[in-house]
């Protein structure tokens, strides 16, 4: 089952889904019980990220490959958190406005986790019972702030330097997949989840060992090796098999202000 968030043209108000072909079925609650609504074109709505409001959670250097080409020699037992503000989320389609002058952003193609059914200390044994679903994620990052930086938020952190969706799948193991990621329709990463350090299940009950997790909770489980500088006219691709393509096309950030008075 593939589950989308998105909105109409006319009407910004979020709304949740269900993908049948090139359709999504809106879902909505009857006197308690879930309702299905009549199908509207998949290409007459804007997907937003499939997570509603939850916790980015990050994982750092999880494939031996990609240590090697960044952080040769660099080792530890336990994996390596960071996190990012919901504001980064970025639907699937939706342009990444590039910040000028903040040096070199690289892409980071990743599976992802949505947790479903939250929970403290989960065995790992059990962990992919407590996930909604997975979805593909590109992990933005400020390469040259996170070196200077010394703790990765800042670098990680932009507006719409997490990119997620198209849509959650449920039901598919995460456990060896194709993860691969273009750049201008040019393969730069190609990697299987069960070469990760971690598994998901692993990272799963990792994380709740010292953090409550919650529904809506994202977990980004790492990227192999291939990560890359982008640019202003780019056109990013990431793909994970059974799940679908998130593309994210690259634009320049004008530096406009939006604040309230």
């Amino acid at each position: 089952m593939k589950i989308c968030r998105y909105h109409t043209p006319k009407d910004p108000t979020p709304r949740w889904g269900q993908v049948e072909g090139e359709q999504v079925r809106e879902w909505s609650l009857v006197d308690g019980e879930p309702s299905m609504g009549k199908g509207v074109s998949l290409h007459k709505v804007i997907l937003q990220p499939p997570t509603d409001g939850g916790r980015i959670f990050g994982i750092g250097r999880n494939y031996a490959e990609h240590i090697q080409e960044l952080n040769p020699g660099w080792s530890a037992p336990e994996p390596l958190v960071f996190m990012k503000p919901d504001s980064a989320l970025l639907g699937a389609g939706q342009p990444l406005k590039l910040p000028a002058e903040i040096g070199r952003v690289d892409f980071e193609g990743e599976l992802a986790l949505v947790i479903g059914r939250g929970g403290r200390r989960i065995p790992e044994e059990t962990a992919l019972e407590h996930v909604l679903g997975v979805t593909c994620a590109n992990d933005i990052s400020a390469r040259d702030l996170q070196q200077k930086d010394g703790q990765w938020i800042r670098a990680k952190g932009f507006d719409g330097f997490c990119p997620l969706g198209p849509w959650v799948l449920r039901g598919l193991d995460p456990g060896d997949l194709l993860l691969r990621t273009w750049r201008n329709d040019v393969l730069i990463q190609e990697a299987r989840t069960s070469q990760m350090l971690h598994s998901p299940a692993r990272l799963v009950a990792f994380l709740s060992s010292f953090c409550t997790l919650r529904p809506g909770d994202v977990i980004l489980t790492g990227t192999p090796a291939g990560v890359g500088p982008i640019a202003v006219g780019d056109r990013l691709r990431v793909e994970l098999e059974g799940v679908g393509v998130l593309e994210t096309p690259v634009v320049a950030d004008e530096g406009e202000s939006d604040h309230e008075a």
